[in-house]
């Protein structure tokens, strides 16, 4: 079998529209401006958490978006609000009053680290150098998972600071089999002088490197410390239920209702908010409550359906998404004997930006109807084309 090698899967891409929004930078959508924020640590306090689904009711259209890179975006966000938006995220200290800092390449930090611990101390060394790198392409980030095991294998990052499988430190580059070894001390050190090395060498192939996983394979850094050493074998993110550090809530395609999150903030009494890569929700001390807005077990279907915004949301799309994927997700639960996909995307074009990865099975909006593509991503060779959505419950889960 054919391994993915999204370095290639990039190149068949088609080029998305707009950047990556930030706070200060957001960009218009479907619905009105999106405005990104990057928690630090990718945690809230619960007073943030609080004054953040305010905003987006005050502001915005009262949704929230649950990003892979554990960021939160605010919808619906009408021009002219845009810098009363901004002025009340500096307030609650969600962005920064220096726009040029949100251009800095973002950090993702495994949701589970304690105070004191090596992936705090490293992350918040590694937040207060970034100045020091070069320029870097907008999507270059690094990934911060220094606990027992990696967690954030299939995260997006680029340089990646992780536990080695002798139980030291390694700093990898992403696509490596195996990472330079580094002390704690260190590991910030040589995680820059690995991105300086990308920034210095992309532009020197043909065509000029984008990310790191595909660059590293044709050059090679081999400035850090010999021998190599292999990651520790990658666990699971916290799936939905109780977890150490507290309940946590599954976000259906990353989609949040403010109004109800504010309410489990409320009901559950949690200090604080984690976020993780996989559009889930950690409530830092709090008590488990009902939900029905979120995924409360482990084994939703729904955990395993991509979808992104859709229409009237997304301009690109000419389809809605969402109520598509519930409905297949409900005739993935019925199904039986295997019948249903193990993955499902459902992407309003062909862009996919909901899922880079390939699926069992992807739905791609087209011209109001749908193309399926087996096995492959959403910019891939379909198999049928021009499906009503009354067609695909059955042909997807074989469920009537």
């Amino acid at each position: 079998m054919t391994r993915f090698d999204p370095s290639a899967a990039d190149s068949l891409r088609p080029a998305a529209k707009g950047w990556c929004p930030g706070a200060h930078r957001a960009m218009a959508s479907g619905d009105g401006l999106l405005v990104r924020v990057r928690p630090q640590l990718a945690r809230l306090t619960s007073a943030q958490a609080l004054g953040l689904c305010a905003l987006a009711r005050r502001l915005g259209s009262g949704l929230i978006d649950l990003t892979h890179r554990a960021n939160l975006q605010l919808r619906g966000v009408k021009p002219h609000d845009h810098g009363a938006v901004v002025d009340a995220l500096c307030a609650l200290g969600l962005a920064d009053a220096d726009a040029a800092r949100e251009t800095r390449p973002p950090v993702l930090v495994a949701p589970c680290w304690q105070a004191g611990d090596d992936t705090e101390g490293i992350a918040t060394e590694l937040l207060s150098r970034l100045d020091e790198l070069p320029v870097l392409p907008p999507k270059f980030g690094f990934a911060v998972d220094a606990g027992p095991a990696p967690v954030l294998a299939a995260a997006p990052a680029d340089v990646r600071i992780e536990r080695a499988r002798s139980g030291g430190l390694l700093v990898r580059a992403d696509g490596a089999t195996a990472g330079h070894p580094v002390s704690r001390a260190g590991a910030v050190d040589a995680a820059l002088a690995m991105a300086a090395w990308f920034a210095a060498t992309a532009q020197g192939v043909e065509p000029p490197s984008r990310r790191m996983r595909g660059h590293q394979r044709t050059l090679g850094w081999a400035e850090g410390p010999q021998p190599l050493e292999a990651a520790a074998a990658s666990v699971a993110l916290p799936a939905p239920g109780m977890s150490a550090l507290g309940p946590v809530y599954g976000v259906p395609f990353g989609r949040i209702e403010a109004a109800a999150l504010a309410t489990l903030l409320h009901d559950s009494g949690a200090s604080g908010l984690r976020l993780t890569p996989h559009r889930a929700l950690v409530l830092e001390g709090g008590r488990w409550c009902d939900a029905r807005a979120f995924i409360t077990v482990a084994d939703d279907p729904l955990l395993r359906v991509d979808a992104c915004p859709g229409a009237p949301s997304c301009a690109s799309a000419t389809v809605a998404t969402h109520a598509v994927a519930r409905a297949l997700a409900s005739g993935m639960a019925a199904a039986a004997g295997g019948a249903a996909p193990r993955s499902l995307h459902v992407s309003g074009c062909a862009k996919g930006c909901a899922r880079a990865r390939p699926a069992d099975a992807t739905l791609v909006g087209r011209d109001g109807a749908f193309d399926l593509v087996r096995g492959g991503c959403a910019w891939d060779a379909p198999v049928q084309t021009r499906l009503p959505p009354g067609a695909l419950r059955s042909l997807i889960t074989g469920t009537p």
